[in-house]
C-alpha cells in the first residue's frame, strides 16, 4: 500500500492511492494535483548515513568509513513532495542526494540484523540536500550544510515493507531538469539496512516513525535556482522539487 499525508479543503488528511487518485480517510477521492503534499511520516528522530557508497566518497576525495557516519537532522528539514528547496544566495556548491529513507514500525532495542526487517515500517524518497560551502570536513556535517529549513524533501509515499521487497537491490535515480544525472543501486551500500539497525539499536532505543537515511551513490552535481529535481527510487516513488531564490 502507498500512504501519504496531504493538506486538502482546510485540514491535513492521512490518504492512500487507489487508481492514481488519492482517496482520504473519509473516501473522498481526489486528483493528486489538488493537495498540498506533507512528508509521509512526522519522525521523533533523524537519522542521516554519510558516504554511506564508496563511489560518492570518492567522488568527494574522502575516504570510505570503517563504521557509520550518522549524524541528526530535525524535523524543521522536512518538506513535502513538490515542495520548494532555497539556495542560499552566498552559497557556490549545493547538491542533491537522492536516498532511500527507512521508516521504523516500533520500538527497537538492541535488534540483531537478521530481525531488522520485522522492525520496519516501510520506505519512502527523500532528497537530502546540502550546502558544501558550510561542511567543515567528511566526519563532522556542519549544521548549516545539513539542517536547513526545507532542505529534505520526501515523499510521496509511505510504501509498506511488504510491497517493496528486497531494499537492497533498488534502484536510485536523480533527474535535473528531466536530464538523468545520478543512476545508482542500494545494493552498493557500505552499511546495509539490517546491519544499521543493529548498529543503532545497540546504543539507543529507536522509536516507531523514527526515520533513517541511509546515503546516496556518486552523482552530486551542483544545483540552480529554478531547476527542478526529481529523485526516483525503483518500488517506491518519484520525489519532485524545486529549487528557489532566498527572496
Amino acid at each position: 500500500m502507498k500512504r501519504a499525508r496531504v493538506a486538502y479543503a482546510g485540514a491535513i488528511h492521512d490518504a492512500v492511492e487507489v487508481r492514481g487518485m488519492l482517496q482520504l480517510e473519509d473516501g473522498r477521492l481526489v486528483n493528486q494535483k489538488d493537495v498540498v503534499w506533507l512528508p509521509p511520516v512526522q519522525p521523533h528522530t533523524i537519522f542521516a548515513l554519510g558516504l554511506n557508497y564508496a563511489d560518492h566518497a570518492k567522488e568527494l576525495a574522502f575516504q570510505t568509513p570503517d563504521e557509520p557516519l550518522v549524524f541528526l537532522k530535525g524535523p524543521n528539514t522536512l518538506l513535502g513532495h513538490r515542495g520548494v528547496t532555497r539556495r542560499p544566495a552566498a552559497c557556490t556548491f549545493m547538491h542533491y542526494e537522492c536516498e532511500l529513507a527507512v521508516v521504523m514500525k516500533c520500538s527497537a532495542r538492541h535488534v540483531k540484523a537478521e530481525k531488522a526487517f520485522h522492525y520496519i515500517e516501510g520506505y519512502t524518497v527523500a532528497n537530502d540536500y546540502v550546502v558544501r560551502d558550510y561542511l567543515e570536513n567528511y566526519y563532522r556535517p556542519n549544521f548549516r550544510a545539513k539542517n536547513r529549513d526545507a532542505a529534505t524533501p520526501i515523499g510521496p509515499w509511505l510504501v509498506d515493507v511488504e510491497d517493496v521487497g528486497d531494499p537492497m537491490d533498488l534502484t536510485l535515480r536523480t533527474f535535473v531538469n528531466g536530464q538523468l544525472i545520478q543512476e545508482g543501486s542500494t545494493k552498493n551500500m557500505i552499511f546495509n539496512i539490517p546491519y544499521l539497525i543493529e548498529y543503532l539499536s545497540g546504543f539507543m532505543t529507536l522509536n516507531a516513525g523514527d526515520v533513517i537515511l541511509t546515503g546516496t551513490p556518486k552523482g552530486a552535481v551542483n544545483v540552480e535556482v529554478g531547476d527542478v529535481v526529481v529523485t526516483e527510487i525503483e518500488k517506491v516513488g518519484k520525489l519532485e522539487n524545486m529549487i528557489v531564490g532566498e527572496d
